[in-house]
C-alpha cells in the first residue's frame, strides 16, 4: 500500500486506533516513531490520548514508504524526510538582477508571483531582500531548535 492508493478521511483529527487502520502500522511503531522522526509530533488531549491531524498522518505513509519501501535506515529515513519538509516551502527570494516572471513565494495553493522585477522600486527590492534574509535566520533558528530539542508539546 503506497501513499498514493492512501485515502485519509477529511477530519480534523484520528485517534492512533484510527492511523493505524489508515496506515496498516501497530500503534507500538507509531510510538516508537514518535521518539525517532521529531517532525511526528501528534499533540496530546485532555485525557492522555494522542491525536493526531491529517499532515501527522501524511508524514507516518511518507515514513512507512522511506522504511518499509524505499530500504531506507531509521537515520536516512529521518534526515531525508527532514529534508523534503524544508523543501516544502518554496521560497524564492526575488533579486533585482532577475528579469522576467519569478516566483515569489508559492504555496500549493497559491502561488504569487512578480511580474516585471525591474518595475519594483528600489524601496521594494529592499524590502523583500530584507524579508529574505529575516526568513532565512528564521529557518536556520527553527531547524536548529527543532534538531537539537525535538518539537515542543503541550
Amino acid at each position: 500500500m503506497n501513499r498514493a492508493t492512501v485515502t485519509i478521511p477529511e477530519k480534523l483529527f484520528f485517534k492512533i486506533g484510527e492511523v493505524c487502520a489508515i496506515t496498516g502500522i501497530p500503534a507500538h511503531v507509531l510510538r516508537y516513531w514518535e521518539s525517532e522522526f521529531p517532525m511526528l509530533a501528534p499533540q496530546k488531549n485532555r485525557a492522555g490520548q494522542r491525536t493526531y491531524r491529517k499532515r501527522d498522518v501524511e508524514i507516518v505513509l511518507r515514513i512507512k514508504e522511506l522504511l518499509y519501501e524505499e530500504q531506507y535506515t531509521i537515520a536516512g529515513a529521518k534526515k531525508k524526510l527532514a529534508g523534503e519538509l524544508r523543501g516544502t516551502s518554496k521560497l524564492k527570494v526575488v533579486t533585482p538582477e532577475m528579469s522576467g516572471p519569478q516566483l515569489v513565494v508559492s504555496t500549493d495553493q497559491a502561488p504569487i508571483y512578480v511580474e516585471h522585477v525591474a518595475a519594483l522600486s528600489d524601496e521594494q527590492k529592499s524590502a523583500l531582500r530584507h524579508l529574505g534574509e529575516q526568513l532565512r535566520e528564521l529557518l536556520a533558528l527553527l531547524d536548529s531548535d527543532v534538531m537539537t530539542n525535538g518539537p515542543r508539546r503541550a
